[in-house]
């Protein structure tokens, strides 16, 4: 499944039962695009470990480390979850490291699928510093959506090396855990555009929480209101930031693209 163009390979574990400890060895396998499936990770679909949850959520970056949460991954867990007949409610409780994540699957006037909407509950805002790579200094803001993420401010996002410069500033020294890196250009009052490079993952066309993380970023320096439009390579994401309850809210599409069987060992 793809959410604006941030692809997934999904296995519901409700049936398959993959031994968890197997899960990072599996993630690397299927998400090598040459000699796997492909994808930007895996998503593994799990009974509750706690009362209160309708699923339990786990997802792994293509070199196999673990992350807390994913949002476009969790749109279209909740699409899968939702349309495969594993639940009958559109809105759902979903346990993951991150804590509870609650999507709710849209529907237009006919009962046709409109997307998905993910309550990430309130940003962990970390602050402003200044951090070295590729030999000059960059202000970011830190902002926590669920995973950590840095968001830095430039005219132009299509000018920044963000191969080059990516992987530098995920491992820089002040995020032992690594971190999500995220360029921006404010577009006007309501409109964003950024790229992100996924700690675990590289370059993708698309991050939910990264797009949420650069809405609340640009919120707090004055360059959008508390909702925007987030144009990311892969697509739109749209991001609020509600006033009312402090929580991020994420909407955007999630489709399948195939289903099939991995046949080689992991």
């Amino acid at each position: 499944m793809e959410g604006a163009g941030n692809d997934y390979i999904y296995v519901n574990n409700l049936v398959e039962q993959v031994p968890e400890e197997r899960l990072p060895a599996l993630a690397r396998a299927l998400s090598d695009r040459h000699f796997g499936v492909g994808a930007d990770g895996l998503i593994v679909i799990l009974p509750p470990a706690e009362p209160g949850y309708d699923f339990r959520f786990r997802m792994f970056n293509a070199d196999g480390s673990e992350g807390e949460m994913c949002g476009n991954g969790m749109r279209c867990f909740a699409r899968y979850c939702y349309e495969r007949g594993l639940t009958a409610r559109r809105r759902m409780r979903v346990q993951t490291a991150a804590g509870c994540v609650v999507p709710e699957v849209l529907v237009d006037d006919a009962g046709s699928f409109a997307g998905v909407r993910v309550d990430l509950g309130p940003p962990r805002i970390l602050g402003d510093r200044r951090i070295a790579a590729e030999g000059r200094e960059y202000p970011v803001t830190v902002v926590d959506t669920g995973v950590p993420h840095i968001v830095i401010f430039v005219d132009d996002v299509d000018a920044v090396d963000l191969a080059k410069v990516g992987p530098q500033l995920e491992r820089h020294p002040d995020f032992p855990a690594r971190v999500n890196v995220n360029f921006a250009e404010a577009q006007g009052p309501a409109e964003l555009r950024a790229r992100t490079w996924e700690r675990g993952s590289g370059l993708t066309l698309a991050c939910g929480t990264g797009a949420s993380a650069v809405l609340v970023a640009a919120c707090l320096k004055g360059r959008t209101g508390r909702a925007a439009r987030v144009r990311m390579p892969g697509g739109d994401l749209q991001v609020e930031w509600d006033e009312a309850t402090g929580h991020v809210f994420l909407t955007g599409p999630a489709e399948f693209v195939c289903d099939g069987v991995f046949l080689r060992e992991f």
